[in-house]
């Protein structure tokens, strides 16, 4: 029989609570002797709960064996989050615990030498001995949910560091998808006349997965209509179509369709063909970008610490003998690394390995390439879709060298390149090339020339000075880019050739202020043509800082633009420009209840005397701070006048829609807009915000208006699913359900799954969710007593079998119980240490339920 009590009892269930963490965590960790736990001091006046078996509690960090959700640590390194099964084991120290069962295939993709090993276990034995590895341990740290392993590192490969096993890729689901923008404004002339007009714009991105292999499209229409006048033009475009996948074995792409070739040593050429390039996010982040190797030879067993303008950068533990350190996270600057090599024995080594980099630049061994066929891609459909092939390919050398090369080729075009790049250390960073090219074009006589290259790079961490130089010296008249050539092949319209370059100089300095907080950032662009005087500069420095959260930044820049005077090589001055800018942002989160909001002021004011002045008011809104809003009044000289508007923007979870409003002397406009992303998968269509290139499939059926934690904006439909928009794709991405958005009867066996998308997979990450009502139930057994402290309650008729501790006084907390059922309880090994409980709850009872109930 069971009896409802007419309130629940909050002390009661933080009583029980209490009463199971301290059961959880009540065994000394300092204590070395086997300690055994009395039942009877537990609670008074229960003289059963001497029978009660509570064995499982009394090793070191004892519990119940079962599957466990944990996060798993290797060597410190967190590597997995996932569900392991525990049994009674012997560890190395012959003490029986509570052990994870591991398989070969787990402790592989951790980077572990199974092969040493052959006492592990057989090949597919689900529980490998982990006790076959000298010095391997695993501690099982319940409170914490961890498992934490422990492996010695000649046991290891030397896998980089954030290496994630391409076994465990997912290239996803298949799913047909499509984003979608739509946008229009609603235009009005002020000035009378019947100005004004309407224009709408719709831009799709349909999709489709099948396996690895991803098929995209991006097509626009736009409608333009002008008021006072007949006709409307609309026009529709395909910008492009492309089949990819990834070619895991080479950490490439295979491209099929419209595309680019890659700019690291050409100037980018669209193209429909194939392609076959490498794709460096399929490395982990420590071998991506440039770093040198460090070498270095250790007597003992010994600690590499490396140091970079007084940071640790990278510590690690080495063997005797020579060693090899590959993957170190690049820093994105220079500045010398100094190794130290601490023995054994207490005594040091020391290493300088010089440090600087330029784009170009690769790690040792590193290649990095691209290879492409196909016919050139215009913007415009009157030029020839003319054959081309290209390729390139970069190399990084010992020493800090990278040498780089490569090809253009076409029936009207022609050009090879090689180039070589150079880490000097403290003096910087250097890399140079030459390009001979041979071109045709149309109606011309065909020409050839040369270009030079040269790149430099210092940063000064010490003085917080980084400096860019960027040289370009094309060195006869004769030199051509490809697509410069391609496009006067074209019908019968004149093409307008751009001016041929002759020199090009780039420089960028940026200063780190210390003392005044902020950066200050210089650049100049100066270039010259052949057979002209005309000349372009460009100059500009700005400075942008903050100070207890007010931001602020100037600029200042100047513009020169010659030309000659009709046919004349004196040259002439014919537009020189200055501009001078000032922003500044003031939060107001104390105003808003907290929300991020600001108030804003720019000003603008040129040469010519033309001033603006624009102040505006922004943030966001809502509980998820998904909806952005800002209001904007300004004023301009000389005519100008003033103008305002206002804008709002909203990311609901199946979309996202903006308004907006503006008004000048001239005008005013009402815009609108509605983009989001919908997902056709096996178990229906979902609506979702503007999706990303990776994606995730959140499925937790049942469990609906759940909120996706860092997803502003992103909750579960009313069937349980929602889509991720954004992941990296080859990494480890977490994605957290927040259950404090749950429904009263809803559970989540786990909240957060760990998802390693390959790149346009849409991955599905399913949660297991129980649908039913919370209960905090007392127990009683057959003769009226309470059922044991640490008695063992089980929900038999769930799709998971779940488990349940009794507490202090026969109480349990149960979640996801159906309105009746049946409850298993067990306290011992003995025959009458377990029974049944039969139990019905009230149909409209919501909340938690205090229940008593009696076994059968």
């Amino acid at each position: 029989m069971n009896k409802r009590t007419s309130s629940d009892s909050p002390l009661n269930l933080a009583y029980l609570i209490a009463t199971q963490i301290a059961l959880i965590v009540g065994i000394s960790p300092s204590a070395n002797a086997r300690e055994r736990f009395n039942p009877a001091h537990l609670e008074t006046g229960a003289g059963g709960l001497a029978t009660t078996d509570l064995s499982a509690f009394e090793e070191h960090g004892g519990q119940q064996p079962g599957r466990y959700r944990v996060d798993i640590y290797v060597n410190d390194s967190k590597v997995d989050t996932r569900d392991v099964e525990f049994r009674i084991q012997q560890n190395a120290q012959g003490q029986n615990t509570l052990q994870p069962c591991l398989s070969l295939n787990d402790l592989a993709s951790w980077g572990v030498m199974i092969q040493r090993y052959p006492t592990l276990g057989q090949p597919d034995a689900s529980c490998a001995r982990l006790s076959a590895i000298p010095q391997a341990s695993a501690d099982f740290r319940f409170s914490h949910q961890q498992l934490l392993l422990s492996f010695p590192q000649s046991s290891l490969t030397n896998a980089a560091r954030g290496w994630v096993d391409p076994a465990r890729w997912d290239d996803g689901i298949p799913a047909a998808l499509v984003n979608y923008s739509v946008s229009g404004a609603n235009n009005r002339d002020k000035k009378g006349g019947g100005g004004g007009g309407n224009a709408q714009y719709i831009n799709l991105r349909p999709g489709l997965n099948i396996g690895p292999w991803r098929l995209r499209n991006y097509t626009t229409w736009n409608r333009n209509s002008q008021n006072g006048e007949s006709g409307t033009s609309t026009k529709w475009d395909t910008v492009y179509t492309y089949a990819q996948r990834d070619i895991r074995s080479l950490k490439s792409r295979l491209t099929l369709g419209d595309s680019t070739t890659p700019s690291d040593i050409f100037d980018s050429i669209p193209f429909r063909g194939g392609q076959l390039a490498s794709d460096d996010d399929m490395l982990p982040e420590s071998l991506r970008d440039y770093a040198p190797v460090v070498r270095g030879i250790a007597r003992t067993h010994a600690q590499v610490t490396i140091r970079q303008n007084g940071y640790i950068i990278y510590q690690t533990y080495v063997s005797p003998g020579s060693f090899e350190i590959t993957d170190m996270y690049p820093t994105g600057g220079s500045g010398d690394l100094y190794v130290t090599i601490k023995e054994s024995d207490g005594s040091e080594q020391f290493l300088v390995v010089p440090y600087a980099s330029v784009p170009v630049l690769q790690r040792e061994g590193r290649l990095k390439y691209a290879m492409t066929t196909g016919v050139y891609r215009a913007y415009d459909n009157g030029i020839d879709k003319a054959p081309l092939a290209a390729g390139t390919a970069i190399y990084g050398l010992p020493a800090g060298y990278t040498v780089y090369g490569g090809g253009q080729f076409s029936n009207r075009y022609q050009a090879l390149a090689l180039g070589i790049g150079k880490n000097l250390g403290s003096i910087g960073a250097l890399s140079t090339d030459i390009t001979q090219a041979w071109s045709q074009q149309k109606n011309r006589p065909r020409e050839e020339g040369q270009s030079w290259r040269i790149r430099y790079s210092k940063n000064l961490v010490q003085t917080g000075t980084n400096f860019t130089f960027a040289g370009y010296r094309y060195a006869t008249s004769g030199y051509w880019d490809m697509q410069d050539v391609l496009n006067t092949w074209r019908d019968g319209r004149r093409y307008v050739m751009p001016e041929r370059r002759r020199n090009r100089a780039e420089l960028t300095v940026s200063q780190n202020l210390f003392q005044i907080p902020g950066n200050l950032a210089l650049s100049a662009i100066v270039e010259d043509y052949w057979d002209t005087n005309k000349r372009m500069e460009s100059y500009s420095a700005s400075y942008n800082g903050s100070y207890k959260g007010i931001s602020f930044g100037l600029s200042y820049s100047y513009n020169i633009h010659s030309a000659e005077r009709y046919g004349q090589r004196s040259g002439r001055i014919y537009d020189r420009d200055g501009l001078f800018a000032l922003t500044m942002s003031i939060p107001l989160e104390k105003l808003f209840g907290g929300h991020p909001t600001y108030v804003s002021y720019m000003m603008n004011t040129s040469k010519q005397g033309n001033t603006t002045n624009n102040l505006s008011l922004g943030g966001t809104l809502l509980a998820d701070n998904n909806l952005s809003w800002s209001v904007m009044q300004g004023y301009g000289s000389q005519g100008q006048g003033s103008n305002s508007g206002i804008n709002a923007d909203w990311r609901a979870s199946y979309a996202e829609t903006l308004v907006g409003y503006a008004r000048d002397r001239y005008s005013e406009r009402v815009n609108y807009g509605l983009q989001g992303g919908i997902v056709a998968h096996r178990n229906g269509l979902t609506f979702s915000q503007p999706l990303g290139e990776t994606m995730a499939l959140i499925a937790a059926p049942g469990a609906q208006n759940v909120a996706v934690l860092g997803q502003s904006g992103v909750k579960t439909d009313r069937f349980g699913y929602t889509v991720v928009p954004y992941l990296s794709p080859y990494r480890k991405n977490d994605l957290t359900l927040n259950t404090e958005t749950l429904a009263d009867d809803a559970e989540l066996a786990l909240a957060t799954q760990t998802v390693i998308p390959t790149r346009g997979a849409l991955v599905k990450a399913s949660y297991e969710t129980s649908l039913g009502k919370r209960v905090l139930m007392t127990l009683r057994k057959r003769n009226g007593a309470s059922v044991p402290f640490g008695a063992t309650v089980i929900v038999p008729a769930s799709p998971t079998p779940k488990s349940f501790i009794v507490g202090d006084g026969g109480q349990v907390y149960l979640t996801g119980l159906k309105d009746a059922g049946q409850l298993e309880v067990s306290w011992s090994h003995d025959p009458d240490g377990r029974c049944r409980v039969n139990y019905s709850l009230t149909q409209s009872a919501s909340g938690i339920i205090n229940l008593n109930a009696q076994c059968l």
